[in-house]
């Protein structure tokens, strides 16, 4: 490796390849906090760069690793001794934005936030949003396609994206920037990236579609009586906001009580004790018109029996309040260690009786466990924290069988928005049909035949 990290010097320069101390200071993702064992780590700064980089690694079988901004869940950016990491920390240029065409062009390296600051002070949005947005970069966001908390509205990470410019395992730079809403001229090269976790190539520049600004922004807090009045008030919203629905964020008052009363890390806006606890934001319109509309829907859903209680924001300060209970996973993670965190999705009218079940089926295998579920109900996705006690490999064996068998014959997911890494590989089969896998083999192979690019991820059995 000494040798190749030395050709590679020559292209990035000595202090951009980071060897020793200065790997492991570095830490392998943000929920675990393990420290970096990658051989190095090479920070190029630009598609150039890093096209000669692999074209290096290439030649040389050398594997290699991507890290963006390592907020991920399920170790996609874990890397071994024998692996490099390539790191697009340098590579963060918002490089254009066009209001008039509604698209800007940014390096991958860019943290989300940065581009939504961006789209912002040229009078637009980049719809996406999501609580890592401060830390997660927008490649990360192209190659798990990040969903966040307002795909009920916008979509996932996918529908944000026009263009990519992608460099292949043996340096080959695929540079696929649409700048159009419409463009059937064969195949959709980069619908091959996204999503694909960094396993068919690495993603160095995108170009995001933009949209006009939201306009006024509503949120209130509500409670529920049941699901069957949960799921009353999500087709109530979806016909009188329509698409001003931005956001149905849903916590079960074990997560809400959590946040709340136990930990008082969160004044509660409601009374603890309601089964379920919805966050609903209202996007666009004139603030006095739009305000109004909001609370007549809040004021029809009480009367219809869908709400028993509600907190209205009145203020930016009271909305981000709301907001802070929903998105404090630190929270959650420091008053439930050791735990299991899972990001599934399955049909919304199945999820109560899922819950039911599996929390029935934790409790009688460790009945003092916790069990916590909130999540993007509007769109089909549900985050489950579970704490045992234990975190040995055969309590988390246990408690991953427990959480993704049963979606196999709901016809869900065992990732909704956060990949498969390495933690959700070996359970790719319970959501995907063996002519599917078979399919990826294929395109692995295609893109990547001597597996250097995250191997190990994705695919179950797989040794790229």
């Amino acid at each position: 490796m000494n040798a190749l990290l030395e050709k590679i010097e020559s292209v990035v320069g000595r202090a951009q390849v980071l060897r020793g101390e200065d790997v492991t200071a570095r830490r392998m993702d943000w929920i675990s906090g393990a420290p970096c064992r990658a051989g190095a780590i090479v920070r190029p700064a630009s598609t150039a760069e890093l096209a000669d980089i692999m074209a290096l690694c290439h030649e040389a079988h050398q594997p290699v690793v991507t890290h963006g901004g390592l907020t991920g869940l399920v170790h996609g950016a874990e890397a071994s001794s024998d692996e490099l990491v390539i790191s697009l920390e340098r590579m963060t240029t918002i490089e254009d934005l066009d209001p008039i065409g509604g698209t800007l062009t940014v390096q991958a390296g860019a943290p989300l936030q940065a581009v939504q600051e961006a789209a912002e002070a040229a009078g637009m949005q980049f719809a996406l949003d999501l609580g890592a947005r401060g830390s997660c970069t927008i490649g990360g966001n192209i190659a798990t396609n990040a969903g966040g908390v307002r795909v009920i509205r916008y979509g996932m990470m996918r529908q944000q994206v026009l263009g990519l410019e992608v460099v292949l395992a043996d340096g080959t730079v695929v540079s696929s920037m649409n700048y159009m809403l419409k463009n059937n001229a064969g195949y959709d090269l980069k619908q091959l990236f996204i999503g694909s976790e960094g396993t068919l190539g690495i993603v160095t520049r995108a170009v995001l579609r933009l949209r006009p600004p939201e306009g006024a922004i509503h949120t209130a807090l509500v409670a529920s009586s049941d699901f069957a009045a949960l799921t009353g008030l999500l087709q109530h919203l979806r016909h009188v906001l329509d698409e001003r629905l931005g956001a149905f964020e849903v916590m079960w008052q074990s997560y809400y009580d959590l946040l709340t009363v136990e930990s008082k890390r969160h004044a509660p806006p409601l009374p603890t004790g309601f089964p379920f606890y919805a966050l609903i934001e209202s996007l666009g319109g004139k603030a006095t018109e739009s305000a109004h509309s909001f609370e007549t829907a809040i004021a029809s859903a009480f009367e219809a029996g869908l709400i028993s209680d509600a907190a209205i924001a009145h203020s930016e300060q009271q909305r981000h309040r709301l907001w802070a209970i929903r998105e404090d996973i630190e929270g959650v993670l420091s008053h439930t260690a050791p735990q299991f965190t899972f990001d599934i999705s399955l049909p919304i009218a199945d999820m109560e009786s899922y819950v039911q079940s599996l929390e029935r089926a934790v409790h009688e295998r460790w009945p003092a466990a916790r069990v916590l579920v909130f999540g993007h109900l509007g769109d089909g996705n549900l985050h489950i924290t579970i704490g045992t006690g234990y975190q040995d490999t055969e309590t988390r064996h246990a408690v991953e069988a427990l959480v993704y068998e049963p979606l196999t014959n709901l016809g869900g997911s065992v990732s909704a928005e956060h990949g498969i890494g390495l933690d959700k590989r070996d359970y790719l089969q319970l959501s995907r049909t063996v002519e599917e896998i078979a399919l990826m083999r294929t395109l692995k192979q295609a893109l990547d035949p001597k597996g250097l690019l995250n191997r190990h991820k994705v695919l179950p059995g797989d040794a790229c």
